[in-house]
């Protein structure tokens, strides 16, 4: 099948690599036109590197190579007239827009909550939550204005659905996307705009395979690795993987904005290789 979302304009945030640029490319093969946009600078407190500008054009590229237009901008999510510019330019260049995929976000060095420096907590539901927040609010009134309906996909995380020790920040802000999407679900719904969200396990991206996460699980060993940390993250899984990969949290991405979800709306998406299940 191909064609599942041809024609339509997608705005993804967090789009210059890891499941960002997946979403923007798997959609691009499926006939969509793209708003892409990441922070592309290092940001305060985020254990590894970031993304670049030149990871967006390399993003860019790639959708152009699958034939489709795309429109870019370097817009930290926390900015709200930033943002709102970046989706008003894009929609007057491409001239619609059809789906929404607040996929940005990011992980930060963790703690018992009751000793967590609050200028972590600041950040993480900074971009986290309130990015999410943003996002949805400075797009989707060009859904509601056009009146075609439309799909909004949130990035949340396993960690939206259940708790995690040394990181409730970020379960916390996860948990809080939950609570978007469903308000958002009620409140647009009236529009025919469904909003549903995916809460993927861990990710083979720079995100979870970095140096400080090596650490930070085997600090039993000098010069851990991804091979060090494989059977810790297994552990977390029904299914005997360590991780999945960002094309699994694009197939899903895919299917929530085709029309083949056309009454799915509301609905917290797992894909964790039933990390749930535990």
């Amino acid at each position: 099948m191909t064609g599942r979302v041809e024609g339509k304009v997608a705005f993804i945030t967090g789009a210059a690599r890891g499941q960002g640029r997946s979403h923007a490319v798997r959609l691009a093969q499926e006939g969509a036109d793209i708003i892409a946009i990441d922070v592309c600078k290092q940001l305060d407190r985020v254990p590894f590197p970031m993304p670049t500008p030149e990871d967006l054009a390399t993003t860019a590229d790639l959708v152009k190579a699958e034939g489709r237009r795309v429109v870019t901008a370097e817009v930290d999510v926390r900015d709200y007239a930033a943002l709102k510019a970046a989706v008003d330019s894009g929609v007057e260049q491409l001239g619609r827009l059809d789906i929404i995929i607040a996929n940005a976000g990011l992980a930060n060095q963790g703690g018992q909550l009751v000793d967590l420096e609050e200028d972590l907590w600041e950040d993480m539901i900074g971009v986290n939550l309130g990015g999410v927040w943003k996002s949805v609010k400075a797009a989707v009134p060009h859904m509601i204005a056009a009146g075609r309906g439309g799909s909004i996909i949130l990035t949340s995380s396993v960690g939206g659905l259940k708790a995690y020790p040394q990181v409730g920040h970020y379960v916390a802000a996860k948990h809080g996307v939950v609570g978007l999407m469903r308000t958002f679900a009620v409140e647009l719904g009236q529009h025919m705009i469904r909003v549903n969200s995916v809460h993927p396990t861990h990710v083979n991206t720079d995100m979870l395979l970095n140096e400080g996460t090596f650490k930070l699980f085997r600090p039993d060993l000098e010069n851990p690795g991804p091979k060090d940390l494989e059977p810790i993250c297994q552990m977390f899984h029904t299914l005997p993987v360590p991780w999945v990969e960002p094309s699994d949290i694009s197939n899903a991405v895919l299917y929530l904005a085709s029309d083949e979800s056309r009454y799915v709306t509301g609905v917290p998406l797992p894909i964790d290789a039933g990390s749930m299940l535990k």
